[in-house]
């Protein structure tokens, strides 16, 4: 007897699987989707970036069809305020090195 009380013609016909076919589960997929953030010793950034890319982003650009973005963000604070040079240099060397946003506040 069949649980749903249909002979296996009828559940064929009505979209299920055929009596000699094997059911196959449905696939289960991973996660698809992953985000990290980790701050760096800005005195050994090459060393720490190295094992990042190391340990980390070589495993995500390594699956194919993995889109990976990789984002440096420096934030930095000047208790008595970022002497003129200091912001002249680094504002040109991020406008020429494409920061997609920099600058300097009052506050």
């Amino acid at each position: 007897m069949y649980s749903n009380g249909e002979a296996p013609a009828a559940a064929a016909a009505a979209g299920g699987a055929k009596p000699d076919e094997p059911v196959q589960p449905p696939t289960v997929r991973g996660p698809r989707r992953y985000h990290g953030s980790v701050e760096l010793d800005p005195n050994r950034v090459v060393r720490d970036t190295s094992k990042v890319v190391e340990a980390v982003i070589a495993h995500l650009v390594g699956q194919l069809g993995a889109n990976v973005t990789v984002t440096l963000e420096v934030n930095a604070d000047f208790p008595d305020g970022a002497p003129d040079n200091v912001v002249r240099t680094v504002s040109e060397n991020s406008r020429v090195l494409k920061f997609t946003s920099h600058g300097f506040e009052k506050e």
